[in-house]
């Protein structure tokens, strides 16, 4: 009986072996200028903190320029952000913290490359003790390090 299901799983293993599990990343393409755009997050009621994210991201998303001026633009919009309530060990079960953003690529040409909608989902003690004072500023930090990942691993850089 037992080589009877090692052969079969063997047999699902080889047949599955050449399915791809994972997303197709998009060919890179040559950015020339990168600009963060947090004014959706204002516009809900979080200018303070749309004013403390833009800075973070644009130095996060400083390492894709690779072109001169006949690149592409990246225009990042920060569209969301929610901080859940957080008091130590019962974080899992109280939800995540997320920060939603929307990465276009703009051809030099004017004309929009790519979209695409990025959702950075991370437990509230990535940001560290949440006794510390700064524990909601190294939130944000851990979600902008993270939506950065996703919109690198989008555009292909």
């Amino acid at each position: 009986m037992l080589a009877r299901r090692t052969l079969l799983t063997s047999l699902a293993a080889t047949l599955l072996a050449g399915c791809q599990t994972t997303a197709q990343t998009a060919p890179p393409v040559a950015i020339a200028a990168i600009r963060v755009d947090t004014a959706p997050l204002a516009a809900k009621g979080a200018s303070a903190t749309a004013a403390l994210i833009k800075p973070m991201l644009e130095r996060e998303l400083a390492g894709l320029r690779s072109a001169g001026r006949d690149g592409a633009t990246l225009l990042v919009s920060v569209t969301g952000l929610y901080l859940t309530s957080y008091a130590g060990g019962q974080a899992v079960t109280l939800g995540s913290d997320t920060l939603e953003s929307e990465a276009r690529l703009i051809g030099a040409d004017g004309r929009e490359i790519a979209r695409y909608p990025i959702l950075a989902i991370m437990a509230p003690s990535y940001g560290g003790a949440w006794y510390r004072p700064d524990v909601n500023q190294r939130r944000i930090e851990a979600l902008v390090a993270s939506n950065t990942q996703w919109i690198r691993r989008a555009v292909g850089g």
